[in-house]
């Protein structure tokens, strides 16, 4: 007898009622973030996340100013890709660049394209229709409005806000009810600008990075449990906080401070006295709310992308999660 491939199991977005993937795959990774990645190892993740059973790829134009996208197409188009579900961001619009691109980005040998932000209606109309092309896609299963909030913005925030309750959040809703676009949301990497969204905008989905992870219960409080009572799903990106709880040199897109060093070494030293390795720990944490409908870590390598899969296909003992809460390491009731 045939033994059935693993595949993540689902869970329902509650406001459309698509079922949603517990896993999916970040696209950062295959846009050079932090490092360049080759066309054929960009490919090669892919196709090991695809294998594994991954059937969810978050994308954006920001991503390697356009490259992650490029690259995605590429890939699905190659040959039929049924129930695959493709999610991307407007809010920035890229422009063909005159000078060296700024290395503040993160995107190493990125596409030759300088992204600027604009939340206007007409540019996102446009932002939507370039990501559609550089995908090869008609439609955005989900589309999310990028990177509002004061941590992006600053001083800056307010006008930015309203320039996309005026422009992208009204675009999007046009292109969902032509059926361009499935679910709309917001990608952001902190809470505040969630709570303040879903004053204004009836969301379908929040994607947040960084914010429900080990090292940062922040949503847990207040967000997480309204998300659930409104019916909005939440996504988490990043539950490696940036590679810092898989063993990488980032937290939160920057270098891992001393502080946050002894934390995961802590975290870590937990896990292992239950048999658990600290990504795998990481992975599972955020699935553990019944409000996330799915987590998407990011890869840049075959081996990145079969990593996130094993750690997927086995949930750590709940005795776990009661000694990280019992040490402080994890706050009350998060998980």
């Amino acid at each position: 007898m045939k033994t059935q491939r693993w595949r993540p199991p689902t869970r329902i977005l509650p406001a459309t009622r698509q079922a949603i993937p517990v896993l999916g795959q970040g696209c950062a990774g295959i846009g050079n973030l932090y490092a360049p990645v080759s066309d054929t190892d960009a490919a090669g993740t892919l196709n090991a996340a695809w294998a594994g059973g991954v059937r969810f790829f978050d994308t954006a134009p920001y991503y390697g100013h356009g490259l992650s996208e490029q690259r995605l197409g590429r890939f699905l188009r190659s040959d039929p890709r049924r129930g695959v579900i493709v999610s991307s961001k407007v809010g920035r619009s890229l422009r063909p660049a005159l000078g060296p691109l700024s290395p503040d980005t993160g995107f190493v040998d990125a596409a030759p394209f300088e992204p600027y932000f604009d939340y206007g209606y007409d540019a996102t109309m446009r932002q939507v229709e370039a990501s559609l092309e550089r995908l090869g896609r008609t439609r955005l299963d989900i589309a999310f409005v990028h990177d509002l909030g004061a941590l992006t913005h600053g001083a800056a925030h307010a006008e930015r806000f309203a320039e996309a309750l005026g422009g992208a959040f009204r675009a999007l809703a046009h292109l969902k009810r032509e059926g361009v676009v499935g679910a709309v949301g917001v990608g952001v990497n902190e809470v505040a600008v969630c709570l303040e969204t879903l004053e204004q905008v009836a969301l379908d989905v929040i994607l947040l990075a960084g914010r429900h992870t080990l090292l940062d219960q922040s949503a847990a409080a207040e967000l997480l449990p309204l998300c659930l009572t409104r019916g909005v799903g939440v996504i988490v990106g990043g539950p490696y906080n940036s590679g810092v709880l898989a063993g990488g040199a980032h937290y939160d897109y920057a270098v891992v401070p001393a502080e946050v060093a002894a934390r995961a070494r802590r975290l870590e030293a937990v896990c292992a006295a239950h048999a658990v390795a600290l990504p795998a720990a990481a992975l599972q944490f955020p699935l553990r709310h019944p409000a996330v409908v799915s987590v998407i870590p990011g890869a840049r390598t075959a081996a990145e992308a079969e990593a996130n899969l094993d750690h997927c296909r086995h949930p750590p003992p709940d005795a776990l999660w009661q000694d990280l809460e019992a040490q402080g390491l994890i706050a009350p009731g998060s998980a």
